[in-house]
């Protein structure tokens, strides 16, 4: 069953789909997860859904939902900022801790690219999430970005549209914006798998938020509750690299998985291998 629902965060309305899955016997709670979605995305991304519908098959409560400014969600269009998401996502399990369907001791958080970040973050600062998926995360914002525009030119080019930006916003106190793919490059091939209604343009403050965030500074802290870090071997949009130091950093138990004929939006690719090791996983670490 899919419900719709909104919770709040930080005084700002908040648009989820609750997933509840069938044969529930009264008063029975079940573990549940948080899918979160990727960058200026919404929770009708089928790097979301697809998830999300799998959770609720195998047994799991599951929420997606839309973080601020994104989707159906209050806040400021656009104003993507990586400290915001994470106080969206605690608030996210708040609101699952409120349901009585959900065991409260029993929360995963799963993401997908930049929402695997903030997963990531969130789990490393969050007690109360009891476990973590990341698909196509990363850990450090500047080198991300480093190997993202590493081709010849690229680096001064983004770098130059940073300083502008800054002194634009300094002169009149207005921020420029900024093209997705100029911030996150993604081959044109693999542009059609962004959700409808994903956002294409953000301020300056979006990119300073990104290139700030550090997952690898909290990682070690989400031990010892389970990590679970799934990359594409050779991932055209996020450097493979970034789990690979999230690993080094983490605490056990962490699995790490690095899956071959798979991309980056591998949680919209409905791949058997990818599939399994997430249920398996899941039920070594939080059975239903």
């Amino acid at each position: 069953m899919e419900q719709r629902v909104t919770f709040d965060s930080q005084g700002l309305k908040l648009s989820g789909v609750l997933h509840i899955p069938d044969g529930l016997a009264p008063g029975e709670r079940r573990p549940a997860c948080l899918v979160l979605h990727g960058f200026g995305s919404n929770k009708g991304s089928k790097a979301c859904i697809s998830p999300a519908k799998l959770l609720e098959k195998w047994g799991y409560v599951a929420l997606r939902f839309d973080m601020r400014g994104c989707g159906e969600s209050e806040g400021p269009r656009a104003r993507i900022i990586c400290l915001e998401q994470v106080e969206d996502t605690k608030s996210a399990v708040t609101y699952l801790m409120s349901r009585p369907e959900v065991d409260p001791a029993k929360i995963a958080c799963a993401g997908h690219s930049f929402g695997a970040a903030v997963a990531v973050y969130t789990g490393g600062i969050d007690p109360r999430i009891a476990a973590v998926i990341s698909s196509g995360g990363w850990g450090d914002g500047q080198t991300k970005f480093e190997v993202q525009h590493s081709k010849p030119g690229e680096w001064k080019r983004f770098t130059e549209t940073l300083e502008r930006g800054r002194a634009q916003r300094a002169k009149t106190g207005e921020s420029i914006k900024i093209s997705r793919y100029d911030i996150v490059p993604i081959p044109e091939g693999m542009r059609g798998n962004l959700a409808p209604g994903s956002i294409m343009e953000f301020p300056l403050e979006t990119v300073e938020s990104m290139l700030a965030f550090r997952a690898n500074d909290v990682v070690g802290k989400i031990a010892p509750r389970p990590l679970l870090l799934l990359h594409a071997s050779t991932d055209s949009v996020t450097p493979t690299e970034q789990s690979i130091v999230l690993f080094q950093k983490a605490g056990m138990p962490t699995d790490l998985h690095l899956v071959a004929n798979v991309d980056h939006f591998m949680f919209a690719e409905n791949n058997e291998l990818v599939i399994e090791i997430i249920r398996a996983w899941l039920n070594k670490y939080l059975s239903v």
